[in-house]
């Protein structure tokens, strides 16, 4: 396949008019004569996108545990640009997770969005600080059991969320620290016990400024301490639910534009109209964007990751070259992927989405070399 006439987003995270070529399921330096020409006049390509925290969608969680459910979430997500998927799991027992694991290590990824990664969002997480996790389920940080987790899954854990406060959790970085993502996620941590996990190892934040302490300017909290160090990145979630466009903006300046990762934390709702949903067994009342627990609880969203930097573009007043950069690029390096995934490059796999240039509405998918 020949893409003709776009302007090609590159590795500098800058647009250029240029040719690109695929053979197979991969980017190519050249193709040979006689192949599919696709006119990408008046559209940008730009990588798939990686999405490491998302739940559901399609009526679908990936928390079932089955086979039939990753295949519409993959689906669906490879219909909106997503092509390659970290799902995230809920707040549930071992049994539960383990089930989750097994699923995910025997899917074959033979259609759809990617399986590429599982983000582990419970249960190591503060009862304080829950927010749609079951508490009934919340439990201690425990090496031994996520190694079993990680066994069941054939190694797919790619992030494991963790409030450092609570018992057990440094010695669970420390054991853990270059295995996986560690993330503070759900916690009451205040500014030092932050900083001190991310000394220890802890790399990431969940879904920063939701389910943690605020900013305050004598009591700085989890946030600045992630700001104060540069190899603390930030995941965002862009839907004018979440966060306030002027918070977006001013992250951007805290953490800068290789630091910050934009999700979509979507539920099972996603791509179907409002009513009542689930997550975590929980009821979620689902209105538009907003998804909530009957309490009024944020229960993650009803959007996708194209959605959300759609948004960030049109509606934070976010550039479109870092938008892209923090849907595509900076997620598939946090999980350890950017060596096949992730941008427009001769070697890696072939997945790419054409956006209109104004709307920057989806003209076309381009899965492991094949458009949709």
């Amino acid at each position: 396949m020949i893409i003709k006439g776009a302007k090609v987003y590159t590795e500098e995270g800058t647009f250029a008019e240029k040719e690109v070529c695929t053979e197979g399921e991969v980017f190519t330096e050249t193709s040979g004569d006689g192949e599919k020409v696709v006119d990408g006049s008046g559209c940008y390509l730009i990588p798939g996108l990686t999405d490491i925290h998302f739940h559901g969608c399609m009526g679908k969680d990936f928390c079932d545990g089955t086979e039939e459910s990753i295949q519409v979430m993959a689906d669906y997500e490879a219909s909106q640009g997503v092509t390659t998927i970290a799902p995230a799991t809920m707040t549930f027992d071992e049994e539960r997770l383990t089930r989750i694991a097994k699923a995910a290590k025997a899917h074959k990824n033979e259609k759809g969005a990617i399986l590429c990664g599982i983000n582990m969002e419970g249960p190591f997480i503060s009862m304080a600080k829950k927010g749609a996790q079951n508490g009934k389920y919340i439990h201690k940080p425990d090496v031994a059991m996520f190694e079993r987790l990680q066994e069941a899954a054939g190694g797919l854990f790619k992030l494991v969320d963790l409030a450092p406060e609570e018992e057990g959790a440094m010695e669970f970085i420390r054991a853990e620290k270059g295995k996986v993502v560690l993330s503070i996620a759900h916690t009451t941590a205040d500014y030092e016990t932050a900083k001190a996990a991310i000394e220890a190892g802890v790399t990431h934040m969940t879904h920063l400024y939701n389910a943690m302490n605020p900013i305050n300017h004598r009591a700085p909290g989890p946030i600045i301490a992630a700001a104060d160090d540069a190899h603390c990145e930030a995941e965002l979630i862009c839907d004018n639910v979440h966060i306030h466009p002027a918070i977006v903006r001013n992250t951007f300046k805290m953490f800068g534009e290789d630091r910050v990762i934009f999700i979509s934390d979507t539920m099972e709702a996603a791509g179907l109209e409002d009513g009542m949903y689930e997550l975590g067994g929980q009821p979620v009342i689902v209105k538009g964007n907003r998804a909530t627990l009957e309490d009024g609880t944020i229960a993650g969203s009803n959007t996708n990751l194209m959605k959300c930097m759609r948004t960030a573009v049109k509606q934070m007043g976010i550039p479109l070259e870092k938008a892209v950069k923090c849907a595509a690029v900076n997620p598939a390096k946090s999980i350890g992927i950017y060596d096949k995934y992730g941008s427009i490059t001769p070697g890696k796999v072939a997945n790419a989405v054409l956006l209109d240039q104004e709307t920057l509405e989806i003209k076309g998918v381009i899965l492991k070399g094949q458009m949709l």
